[in-house]
């Protein structure tokens, strides 16, 4: 089955609201009103939209996010049924200081077909499309994976480039790369646009690895179902979180999970800029009315295109 391609427009509106509700906090160091701007507007759009929908990915648990929480019910309660991962704003602090690659987004899937990952960390391992299939694995080490894909790109192994999350969690990766004399593209936050940074005829980076957000990495996984490109995941779990991931649902604590198994059937995947970035340009508000650029993806109506809005305020 396929969703509706007239959803597409619906889901839009609700990144696009959400990125123009964060934007009047762009550079006021406020990162929590930020994130409450583009919560209420994006649930409040969601909300008028005509569906029977879950948020199985959002601003945490119920009992610490009072919107958008995991498990909440939002549409008008009638028509299909969905699964929605959001993240009204990714990249608070992007936004909170006036920095590039802050932007809304949500990812939708037909009910059961999208993984409810909690709130935690998970191991990451992005490349791009038209390589062999499976070819990297997390539990290789960084050199074997770097040969592997350098192999397979016919490219020396100083000619690739990877993107990582500057933390010192990473720093035996980041000795590892510096090596093999691999280039290494730091990011500080947003590992959304990082992950995507290897997708494209002439892509910006030729693998994304490290440790990131759980949620993040589903949300990353529905743009590539509909990008083309390669990707493992495995969540990192304490006690307490193995215990939350049980209530959701998963129940091998080990498993490394590729695309079709965090993103399964038809995907919408909607990004709007807050501020200019990777994935879109940010937000521009005028007297009466604000213009917004999304990037849109539909899988099954192999829709791929980055859209210009205006709406009045």
């Amino acid at each position: 089955m396929s969703i509706d391609k007239n959803f597409l427009d619906k889901f839009m509106k609700a990144t696009e609201f959400a990125a123009f509700g964060a934007s009047p906090f762009i550079g006021k160091g406020d990162k929590i009103a930020a994130d409450q701007g583009a919560v209420d507007n994006m649930r409040a759009i969601l909300n008028q939209v005509e569906m029977n929908a879950t948020i199985v990915i959002g601003e945490g648990e119920m009992d610490e996010a009072p919107m958008l929480h995991i498990g909440e019910k939002v549409g008008t309660k009638s028509g299909p049924e969905f699964d929605i991962a959001v993240d009204p704003l990714e990249g608070t602090n992007f936004t909170a200081k006036g920095l590039p690659n802050a932007f809304s987004v949500l990812a939708v899937t037909e009910k059961g077909n999208l993984l409810s990952a909690p709130d935690t960390y998970m191991e990451k391992i992005i490349i791009g499309s038209n390589l062999p299939k499976n070819l990297l694995d997390l539990d290789n080490s960084v050199e074997k994976n770097i040969s592997l894909l350098a192999q397979a790109k016919n490219k020396k192994k100083s000619e690739l480039r990877a993107c990582i999350m500057k933390r010192s969690r990473h720093d035996h990766i980041v000795k590892s790369l510096e090596n093999m004399k691999v280039k290494i593209n730091y990011i500080t936050d947003g590992d959304i646009a990082g992950g995507l940074t290897v997708i494209g005829d002439n892509p910006k980076n030729d693998i994304y690895l490290g440790t990131g957000g759980g949620p993040e990495g589903v949300i990353v996984a529905a743009a590539l179902s509909c990008l083309g490109g390669q990707m493992q995941g495995r969540l990192i779990l304490n006690q307490d979180e193995i215990i939350r991931a049980q209530k959701l649902g998963i129940k091998d604590f080990n498993k490394k999970y590729t695309i079709d198994e965090m993103v399964k059937g038809d995907v919408i995947f909607c990004a709007s800029g807050v501020t200019s970035g990777e994935l879109a340009k940010g937000i521009k508000n005028f007297v009466d009315k604000f213009e917004v650029t999304t990037l849109a993806l539909h899988k099954s109506q192999k829709i791929n295109k980055t859209i210009t809005n205006i709406y009045k305020k």
